[in-house]
């Protein structure tokens, strides 16, 4: 039973990122040369730049995507260190909008709306002119079940009344900094693995959201995952000029210093987020869409 489980875990994930890969990229199509004109010429300044990378980024639902690309245009001389600094920036805070939409996969059950997706988007797909509406569709459907399914997965293992992943949890010490430390190390760990640093919050999310994983630590993987997505970028820019590698570069030293300021300020800062969402971290309560929020909220 459990290597089922485990099967539907890794399938539900891979459904995720998959979906969101055909999103992103039918977003793009849709978009064509308007998105790349829309980067070039929206980066006048720090502040054009940073609302330009925060809408793309909103828009194909990936920071990796944006990165890439602006990374791509330095490369080719089309935007300056500056310019592409300014968009990444940006970049981070539209990438936040995927953990909302997460939260509320974990906070509703789409799996009744999905199957009118598909089937509304697999007619699309067959008629030429609005084939990227039906790719679209199609990636935000898959997005959607792979969330419903791991939330029915959750549900299956019954995490909340699991005896030894609770006893295990509860033997880290979520008021020591050691333990938020090697937290966000293993989140940083596995989102460079996985490559995607929605899965990651998907599996925190249900982890956090059954009861298991306290909120602390379920908060030091999420700051994990913004220093390991930057990996994607970086991996990149490896072949490309000495420009190219430097904005690659500001995008994991901004990542890394926006996360050495929060963890300076930890426990303050969360309890914060919490009560703006209205959750009693210390209650240890299982209210899996306050919980969701609670991480989409600090993400934000």
């Amino acid at each position: 039973m459990s290597i089922w489980i485990f099967f539907k875990i890794i399938g539900s994930l891979a459904l995720l990122i998959y979906g969101m890969k055909v999103m992103s990229e039918a977003l793009q199509k849709m978009a064509g040369s308007q998105l790349r004109h829309i980067l070039g010429t929206m980066t006048k300044n720090r502040f054009t730049g940073m609302f330009t990378g925060m809408f793309v980024t909103s828009a194909v639902q990936s920071s990796s995507a944006t990165t890439v690309m602006t990374v791509s245009f330095v490369n080719a001389g089309l935007l300056t260190l500056a310019q592409a600094i300014s968009v990444i920036m940006g970049a981070n805070i539209g990438t936040t909008l995927t953990a909302w939409i997460m939260s509320l996969g974990f906070s509703f059950n789409f799996m009744d709306a999905v199957f009118p997706a598909f089937i509304v988007g697999i007619l699309l797909i067959y008629t030429r002119r609005h084939r990227y509406i039906g790719d679209f569709l199609f990636g935000i459907a898959f997005m959607f079940f792979s969330l419903a399914l791991l939330s029915q997965t959750g549900n299956e293992m019954d995490l909340g009344h699991n005896r030894e992943l609770i006893h295990f949890f509860s033997t880290f010490d979520t008021g020591s900094y050691t333990t938020i430390i090697v937290f966000l190390l293993i989140g940083t760990l596995l989102t460079c693995i996985l490559q995607s640093s929605a899965a990651l919050m998907a599996i925190t999310m249900m982890l956090c959201s059954s009861g298991v994983l306290p909120i602390y630590l379920g908060i030091a993987l999420v700051m994990g995952e913004n220093i390991g997505t930057t990996a994607t970028a970086n991996l990149a820019a490896l072949g490309a000029n000495t420009q190219a590698r430097r904005a690659a570069l500001a995008h994991l030293v901004f990542n890394v210093f926006g996360v050495l300021w929060v963890l300076c300020l930890f426990y303050p800062f969360v309890d914060t987020v919490c009560s703006l969402v209205g959750y009693d971290p210390a209650s240890r309560a299982i209210d899996p869409a306050r919980l969701s929020v609670v991480l989409a909220a600090f993400h934000t």
